[in-house]
């Protein structure tokens, strides 16, 4: 049972309450801590279109935020390739050209499809030999602090 005795309009705890506090904030301190949007994202059919001969490979993914709130997919990194970026396919009338983008964002209880003809990722000079049924792990990271390590599958040029 624990008292609080009241004396000149300030609340003390007994010894054993302010104990008890002082070893839960301890603990609280160490725990790992728990981000509620790292559960709300997910990612969804990752796989990467592999081209021959070192040329760039296509990432492809669709992210689902089950939160209330927006988040923003602000970086992309991989062990398995030296450089990452973010690209979107932008139409200019009868062209079309790729253009990098610094984020993207993932609506409220919603997706964001990272697919052919719109937003992609560019994965660039590979750290080994990837070939079609490899998997790659790309780190996608998102404006709350949360992080997906996620594995795409390789995949030729000739399948979706």
């Amino acid at each position: 049972m624990t008292m609080k005795m009241k004396s000149r309009g300030v609340t003390r705890m007994n010894p054993v309450t302010r104990w008890s506090a002082a070893l839960a904030c301890a603990f609280a301190a160490f725990a790992p801590a728990a981000h509620a949007a790292d559960a709300a994202l997910t990612a969804q059919n990752a796989w990467v279109r592999w081209l021959p001969n070192d040329l760039p490979a296509a990432g492809y993914v669709t992210l689902k935020n089950d939160g209330d709130k927006p988040v923003d997919l602000v970086n992309v990194t991989s062990d398995d390739y030296g450089m990452v970026m973010l690209h979107q396919t932008v139409s200019n009338g009868s062209t079309q050209k790729m253009m990098m983008v610094h984020k993207a964002t993932v609506p409220a209880h919603g997706t964001l499809s990272i697919a052919p003809g719109g937003y992609h990722l560019m994965l660039e000079h590979a750290k080994h030999k990837i070939a079609p049924g490899d998997t790659v792990h790309v780190k996608l990271q998102f404006s709350d602090g949360a992080t997906l390590d996620t594995p795409f599958a390789v995949k030729p040029p000739s399948q979706q």
